[in-house]
């Protein structure tokens, strides 16, 4: 199945039974919109941990019914991050979102060896966008979370986000490992890296996609360019996720994106034992709505 709307993540969630999330440091106006958002779509409810009276005033700024969502008064932040991934972990919670924490102690509470909800190798960040210029929705990985993969990572990385495609219905999307270059330097670690992931692919080692690489942006989303350079390629003008070298490119071209092309996005972080909504306070109230969405669509029932 080709992902063409990010509609298509609000369908899937309602079409499943409504998930509650567990929201850390809930005391955050744009994140308290977005739940808003997410119950008027009947797609899930909400436990709010944080300060108490400081979410109150916001939610009546908004006009955030409060009936039926607890509120547990936690005003340290790391300590609500806690509590929240308790909250998971118990089975009370089935999605976990930042609220006013900072991003190092709210997923050091997830990566904690003895209570966290560490699952895969390693947590890894996956977005899709719709911009207009492109046939399909195009997702992006890693923006937000590794900041120099390592090849190991890499792998880690591909399989998070070849999982998340399978879950959506895609069960064999195209990856496209970005560089610079589309041929292979010894002096450009990431277009080594890609031809290798290429030929894991090719040799079953990283099974349930089509993996191609090195290949520039262009020739990655443009079929024009990609035979203007000859190459002849199964992913070259039809990607849907785009594999950044690192956190630089990827976030460069998130922003790029959102800012420039005027695409809507959905994000999540992957590897955890439940789906991580970890928004941008760039990101419109639109883009955390369906990012809520995409977490709910893909948690396990």
């Amino acid at each position: 199945m080709t992902l063409k709307s990010l509609d298509k993540f609000l369908d899937i969630a309602k079409h499943k039974s409504k998930k509650i999330i567990a929201v850390a440091a809930a005391e955050d106006e744009p994140v308290l919109q977005a739940i808003k958002a997410a119950r008027n779509e009947g797609i899930a409810d909400a436990v709010l941990v944080g300060n108490k009276n400081a979410i109150q005033e916001i939610a009546s700024k908004i006009e955030l019914d409060l009936t039926g969502i607890e509120i547990i008064e936690e005003s340290r932040p790391a300590v609500a991050s806690r509590i929240c991934v308790r909250l998971v972990r118990e089975g009370a919670c089935q999605i976990l979102m930042k609220g006013l924490v900072g991003t190092a102690d709210f997923l050091r509470a997830i990566l904690d060896k003895d209570t966290g909800l560490r699952k895969s190798e390693l947590l890894s960040h996956l977005a899709f966008f719709d911009p207009k210029s492109y046939h399909k929705l195009i997702a992006i990985t890693d923006a937000a979370q590794n900041i120099a993969p390592t090849f190991e990572d890499k792998i880690s990385i591909l399989k998070n986000s070849v999982e998340m495609f399978h879950n959506l219905g895609s069960k064999n999307p195209k990856v496209a490992v970005v560089a610079a270059v589309e041929t292979v330097n010894p002096k450009m670690e990431a277009t080594v890296h890609a031809a290798m992931l290429t030929m894991m692919n090719k040799r079953g080692q990283i099974k349930g996609c089509v993996v191609d690489g090195p290949l520039g942006l262009d020739n990655s989303i443009s079929k024009e360019a990609a035979e203007h350079k000859g190459i002849i390629s199964e992913v070259a003008g039809d990607a849907d996720l785009l594999l950044a070298p690192d956190i630089e490119v990827a976030n460069v071209l998130y922003k790029s994106l959102t800012y420039f092309a005027g695409a809507s996005v959905a994000g999540v972080i992957l590897g955890a034992a439940v789906p991580i909504v970890l928004t941008s306070r760039a990101d419109s109230e639109r883009s955390k709505l369906l990012s809520i969405a995409l977490a709910a669509g893909v948690h396990s029932e």
